[in-house]
C-alpha cells in the first residue's frame, strides 16, 4: 500500500502493516508518538551528518584539551575522571516519562559549573566513548553527534546560563543554586533540541528518488517535539535537581571552591577522594535504572522499525549493525538476562567496568599532564 506521510514530510512510503494508522485518502492523520533518544545509534544519521558532526566534535575536543591543560592542574586530573565517572553512571539511571518511554540526566551542567565547560566536555566525551565502544549505548559512527549534543552543547549552554543568572552573587548565596537549577534545565533541553533537529533533518535531506527516508524516518515536526517533551517534563528537572544537590553540598562544605576568582579556588582545592563514597552509592544503585519501563525512541533496531512502520530505511539497515564488538551490550550479559537480578548483575558489572576504564584513561593522562607542566 502506498501512503504519504504528509504530516512529517515523507512521500511515497510503503506501509505493509496499516493496523495502527488511520487514513484519510493518502494522508496519515494518526501517527504513533514515541520518544527520541539522546544517545543516537548508528544508522539514524547519514554518513554525511556523522562526518560533519564528528569533525566539529574532534575540533572541539582538540581545543578543549588545550584549554583544559592550561587551566587544570595535573593533581586535579582525578577530578576530571570523577566527572566522567559521574556522567557515566548517572546516564544509566533511566526514569519513566509520562508517555511510557524513558529519559535520563547527563550531569554535564554540574561538571561545567564545577570544572568549566572545556574540562566538562572532556569528561563527558570520555564517558560517551566508553559507553559506545564497550556497551553499545550510542553509535560509533554517531559518536561525533553524541559528543556534540551532550559534550559540547549541554555544558557550554549550561555554563553561560549559570554565569548569566548567578552574576557576581556570593558563592554561598541562594542565587547560585537557583542559577544552577536553571542552567541544568536549559542546558539538557538545548542538547535535546539539537538532537531532535539532527534526527528531523534526515528525511528532508536524505531519501530515495521516490522520497523514502534512508535514515531516521521522522521529520522535524515529529522529532523536535518528541525530544522536547521528555526533557522539558523529566530529564530537564532531574538534571537541574542533581546540579543543585551537589552545588548545595559544596556551598556547605567548601564554598570557596565555587568562587569566581581562581586564586580563591586554588586556596580551597576540591579533593576527588570525597566523592568516591557517593560514586560507589551510584554504582550500587545503578540497577534501579532497569525499573523504568519503556524504550527511548530512536534506539530501535531494524526489527522494531519493521513492526512499527512496515519498512526499514535502507541506510539505517546497513549502518545499524556497524559496531559488533560490544563487550556488555546494553549494560547486560548476553544470554544472562532472564530475570531482574540477572539484569541487575549485568548493570553492576557494567558500572564497575566503566569506572575502571575511566581510571585507566585518567592515569596516563595525569602523567602526560605532569610532564607538560614540567
Amino acid at each position: 500500500m502506498l501512503a504519504i506521510f504528509s504530516e512529517v514530510g515523507f512521500t511515497d512510503v510503503v506501509i505493509e502493516d496499516t493496523s495502527q494508522y488511520s487514513f484519510d485518502g493518502k494522508k496519515i492523520i494518526k501517527f504513533k508518538k514515541e520518544l527520541f533518544a539522546m544517545h543516537i545509534p548508528d544508522g539514524y544519521l547519514s554518513p554525511q551528518t556523522d562526518a560533519v558532526l564528528g569533525l566539529v566534535s574532534a575540533l572541539g575536543l582538540s581545543v578543549g584539551a588545550r584549554k583544559a591543560s592550561q587551566s587544570v592542574r595535573a593533581k586535579d586530573v582525578p577530578l576530571l575522571a570523577i566527572g566522567a565517572a559521574f556522567s557515566f553512571t548517572i546516564m544509566m539511571f533511566n526514569v519513566p516519562v509520562p508517555d511510557g518511554t524513558t529519559a535520563h540526566a547527563v550531569g554535564g551542567s554540574l561538571l561545567a559549573i564545577l570544572l568549566g565547560p572545556w574540562a566538562a566536555m572532556l569528561s563527558i566525551s570520555i564517558a560517551l566513548i566508553i559507553q559506545a565502544v564497550f556497551f553499545g549505548d550510542g553509535g560509533i559512527l554517531a559518536l561525533g553527534a553524541n559528543i556534540f549534543n551532550m559534550g559540547i552543547v549541554l555544558p557550554f549552554i549550561s555554563y553561560f546560563v549559570y554565569k548569566l543568572v548567578a552574576t557576581k552573587s556570593p558563592a554561598g548565596s541562594k542565587r547560585r543554586w537557583i542559577a544552577a537549577a536553571i542552567a541544568g534545565y536549559i542546558g539538557i533541553t538545548a542538547a535535546a533540541v539539537m538532537a531532535g533537529i539532527e534526527f528531523g533533518l534526515q528525511p528532508l535531506l536524505f531519501h530515495s528518488v521516490t522520497g523514502v527516508p534512508l535514515y531516521c524516518p521522522y521529520g522535524l515536526s515529529q522529532a523536535v517535539p518528541a525530544m522536547l517533551f521528555a526533557h522539558l517534563t523529566v530529564a530537564g528537572p532531574i538534571e537541574g535537581v542533581v546540579t543543585v544537590l551537589v552545588l548545595r553540598y559544596l556551598q556547605q562544605s567548601n564554598p570557596a571552591f565555587l568562587e569566581d576568582d581562581q586564586s580563591a579556588r586554588d586556596k580551597a582545592p576540591l579533593s576527588w577522594k570525597r566523592f568516591l563514597p557517593w560514586l560507589a552509592v551510584l554504582v550500587v544503585l545503578s540497577p534501579l535504572g532497569l525499573l523504568a519501563s519503556g524504550t527511548a525512541w530512536g534506539e530501535w533496531g531494524g526489527e522494531d522499525l519493521q513492526s512499527q512502520l512496515g519498512f526499514v530505511p535502507q541506510g539505517l539497515g546497513k549502518l545499524g549493525e556497524f559496531w559488533k564488538h560490544v563487550l556488555l551490550p546494553d549494560y547486560g550479559i548476553a544470554g544472562f538476562d532472564q530475570s531482574f537480578w540477572q539484569q541487575a548483575l549485568g548493570y553492576l558489572l557494567s558500572a564497575l567496568l566503566g569506572l575502571i576504564l575511566i581510571a585507566l584513561i585518567a592515569w596516563p593522562l595525569q602523567r602526560i599532564w605532569r610532564k607538560k607542566k614540567g
